[in-house]
């Protein structure tokens, strides 16, 4: 893939650059070495149900990326198409095995653990803690991630799945709404949280200059 193709790369993102699954394909994106454009989208003023908008994304959410005429949203759709469409760092374990375990933690942080993402919402890490207890619901959720997670994150290691994976930021996103809001997570799970928290990639979004809620 030439250079002047890479360059019709387009990412669109949420306006605040809180959306967990826009941070997951911008670190995707960036872990592939890929040149891209960014462009937002203000979600609170509808714009992603704009005419426009929903001419690229059939399912008007974001992250949409666009790669030359092609438009897909969902992040996890979006990593896969890029670790099969572009050279590079592997996004997902090479091991068949370990992939399906990575992709089933993807589909399950998505579709679950609503009391997590609901009272630790990622306003949390990007904008500031919440003074609110987690309630019985929550800290339920909290521990079935605590005990997935442990289960799967071998003693000692980094990352879950021997090399890094785009599931690491994941599930480091998912743990830290709780590290970052100051509730009790198991020591070495919020140190594995920590840890791929300082990746480059990671911490360019972290970066971000967000405007006021």
């Amino acid at each position: 893939m030439n250079s002047a193709a890479m360059r019709r790369v387009r990412l669109y993102v949420d306006a605040n650059y809180a959306s967990p699954y826009a941070m997951s394909v911008f670190v995707a994106l960036h872990e592939k070495a890929l040149d891209f454009d960014l462009v937002t989208v203000d979600l609170s003023a509808g714009a992603h149900h704009s005419a426009d908008f929903a001419g690229l994304s059939l399912t008007h959410r974001v992250p949409t990326l666009v790669d030359g005429t092609f438009a897909l949203s969902e992040s996890s759709a979006i990593t896969e198409y890029l670790d099969e469409q572009y050279p590079g760092i592997g996004l997902y374990p090479r091991d068949v095995q370990a992939r399906a375990r990575a992709r089933q933690l993807q589909a399950w942080l998505r579709s679950d653990l609503m009391p997590i993402r609901e009272e630790r919402s990622t306003v949390v890490i990007f904008y500031g803690p919440s003074s609110e207890p987690l309630s019985p619901t929550a800290v339920a959720s909290a521990n079935r991630l605590y005990a997935a997670i442990d289960t799967l994150l071998p003693v000692g290691a980094d990352n879950l799945f021997g090399t890094w994976s785009i599931v690491d930021t994941d599930v480091a996103l998912m743990l830290n709404r709780l590290v970052m809001n100051g509730d009790a997570v198991p020591a070495r799970l919020a140190e594995y949280a920590n840890r791929q928290w300082q990746r480059p990639a990671v911490q360019q979004w972290v970066k971000m200059n967000r405007p006021p809620l």
